[in-house]
């Protein structure tokens, strides 16, 4: 069940990202190609680099075309129903944030199959989470939300840290899941509307 649960939400994840990402495009006047690639690239881009990073085949959208198939699907839709898209702004985030949590826990998952250490399983997680938004702002010629002073791969690192922590503890697998991925998803929620960050480097003297 609670496999089946997580996949749900990595499909609704993926699709949201890849509307997310859709609307960014549109932003950048790309043509319905770009919008297409950057919703897959937005998506399926973390888990990928993870795999290629960790040896890890086939890449899941390799494995399971049908990703890419809702990728694009989700990314042309969203050019249909642009002009609506800021009533729902409020939902995109909350599902942006389900998202981040959902695919730190995938990525630790897969990692901790191939037995790796602990500190790669909780990067692995975080390469997992916020990769795909880094290579979506770089390809649309923005600064990283990842290095920005946002809450945002520190939720990450945190939600892996925590699941990692928990299943070490023995605790029942589907509790610790769930579990974390509500404090996850609440830290992030919270950083948003209280408008947390952290603490930003600021260096403007001449080296000269």
């Amino acid at each position: 069940m609670s496999v089946l649960i997580l996949h749900i939400l990595y499909v609704v994840a993926i699709t949201a990202e890849a509307m997310t990402a859709a609307l960014m495009a549109g932003r950048r006047n790309m043509d319905w190609v770009g919008v297409c690639l950057l919703g897959a690239v937005t998506a399926l881009g973390g888990g990928s680099v993870r795999d290629v990073l960790l040896g890890n085949q086939p890449l899941i959208w390799v494995a399971h075309p049908v990703y890419l198939l809702i990728t694009a699907a989700a990314a042309l839709a969203t050019v249909a129903v642009a002009r609506f898209m800021h009533r729902l702004r409020l939902v995109f985030l909350f599902l942006d944030a389900v998202g981040l949590v959902v695919f730190t826990i995938i990525g630790c998952n897969v990692a901790m199959r191939m037995g790796l250490p602990v500190v790669v399983v909780i990067v692995a997680g975080m390469i997992t989470g916020c990769l795909g938004g880094v290579l979506r702002d770089i390809l649309c010629n923005e600064i990283p939300l990842l290095f920005r002073s946002e809450l945002y791969a520190s939720v990450s690192i945190t939600t892996g840290g925590l699941y990692v922590a928990a299943l070490s503890l023995d605790l029942p697998h589907n509790a610790a899941m769930f579990g974390v991925m509500a404090f996850g998803l609440a830290m992030r929620l919270l950083a948003l509307y209280f408008n947390w960050h952290m603490p930003k480097f600021v260096y403007t003297r001449d080296l000269h």
